[in-house]
């Protein structure tokens, strides 16, 4: 009983489509680290730079004052806006990088020949003869 049951978890964990999500769920995580940084690293600063030096992250509005060792509660929307401009960035990256694949793609559809159309049967080559005679008579 055990054994069917490893055999068939074995046989699901194998399959091509488990496999490629696993591999596509990996590169995901990277990509996502090296767009991450891009944003935090390279595209932040002068964006912050470009509205008076303001770090987005730290934007917040104090709806409590902390009192009596409790923590102040903000709302943080610096935080809202650094991740849109994440999923923006991330969203417009995927876009390119599946546009230029089309185009890729289409290339070598456009390059490769055109099949060749199949011979007619002998059938329809006898039926195109008696259609001749007939359209000749």
């Amino acid at each position: 009983m055990a054994s069917k049951f490893l055999q068939d978890f074995k046989n699901f964990a194998m399959k091509g489509n488990v496999v490629d999500m696993a591999v596509g769920v990996i590169i995901g995580g990277a990509f996502g680290k090296i767009v991450t940084s891009l944003v935090q690293d390279v595209i932040m600063p002068p964006i912050g730079l470009l509205v008076g030096g303001v770090n987005f992250s730290d934007l917040k509005i104090t709806l409590k004052e902390a009192q009596d060792g409790a923590d102040a509660v903000t709302l943080n929307y610096g935080n809202f806006l650094q991740t849109a401009f994440d999923f923006l960035i991330i969203a417009f990256s995927i876009f390119m990088v599946i546009r230029i694949i089309s185009k890729l793609t289409e290339k070598k559809k456009e390059e490769a020949p055109a099949p060749a159309a199949p011979e007619p049967s002998n059938e329809e080559k006898l039926l195109t003869e008696i259609r001749d005679l007939l359209k000749n008579k």
